[in-house]
């Protein structure tokens, strides 16, 4: 097999029948330049395959440098940071130490710690009732917020209290048709449950009671309803101070009881004949 790397120069002298070319003038010293240049070849071609086989045996592997980029010899010299105001950091570190201070030696107001304890109550020396507050919710986190809420109201009013007692639930159902086409002979069934707490105020004054309630009503939670029954206490003339108050509930009554019975937009102060003889129906008239 012929060397790869071996170039044959052919030249055809003049045994041949070829004419010898001008400047090729001796056929001897040409003869003895390719002799020459085909050895060279052929040595540069044997070192050349000598070097590739070693490279593939090599275990170290070899350090390649990108010629794209000069190699750097001298790490980059980093920018040195901005240094802090010395004066800063002592008024920094007294304004920590001073706001750690006033965490451990401060405390929350008294009303927002009580938000996380449990409501306080006041004992009742007697133990008469003198309202029942009855809540009623289709949710539990709403009745027991709200409960909760008005036992806390009730402390602060002087009112001794005793609950929330869980009542027995009310559930409801209804079968209803689910359609009235296609699906009319298949029923449907509905379920509402209405959950209940109890909250008794005892021995309580009934102008406090009524700041209670009315407190209540003024900061009504959504979704709960509520239904009180009232005692009072009354001497055994209480017919004539009911007759004696009853000028001042009708007068405190007749704002809301004037317009009963009749839309406010539509009420006339003149009668009827004053009505058809007003200029709207006097043309009516000449007619």
């Amino acid at each position: 097999m012929a060397d790869p790397w071996v170039v044959v120069v052919e030249s055809r002298g003049p045994a041949e029948g070829g004419q010898v070319s001008p400047h090729l003038s001796n056929p001897q010293k040409t003869h003895t330049k390719q002799t020459m240049r085909r050895q060279s070849l052929t040595m540069f071609a044997n070192a050349t395959r000598s070097l590739l086989g070693a490279g593939k045996h090599l275990r170290v592997p070899l350090s390649i440098r990108s010629l794209s980029s000069p190699s750097q010899l001298n790490a980059p010299e980093t920018k040195a940071a901005p240094q802090a105001n010395p004066t800063s950091a002592p008024e920094a570190t007294a304004t920590s130490e001073r706001l750690g201070a006033l965490g451990e030696n401060a405390r929350l107001p008294r009303s927002v710690q009580a938000v996380y304890l449990r409501p306080l109550r006041r004992k009742a020396e007697y133990g008469l009732p003198v309202c029942d507050l009855q809540l009623r919710s289709y949710s539990v986190e709403n009745v027991e917020f709200f409960a909760d809420f008005a036992i806390r109201a009730a402390y602060y009013l002087d009112l001794p209290v005793s609950g929330p007692v869980p009542l027995p639930r009310i559930v409801e159902r209804w079968t209803v048709p689910r359609s009235n086409f296609v699906h009319k002979k298949s029923q449907e069934n509905f379920e509402r449950i209405t959950l209940r707490r109890l909250i008794q105020i005892k021995d309580g004054n009934p102008q406090a009671v009524q700041a209670w309630l009315a407190f209540l009503r003024k900061h009504a939670f959504y979704g709960v309803g509520m239904k009180a029954n009232v005692w009072e206490h009354e001497s055994l003339d209480v017919s004539k101070s009911m007759d004696q108050s009853a000028p001042e509930i009708q007068k405190s009554l007749e704002p809301h009881l004037a317009q009963f019975g009749q839309r406010k937009d539509n009420s006339a102060g003149n009668n009827i004949f004053d009505i058809l003889d007003s200029d709207r129906f006097a043309e009516r008239k000449n007619v």
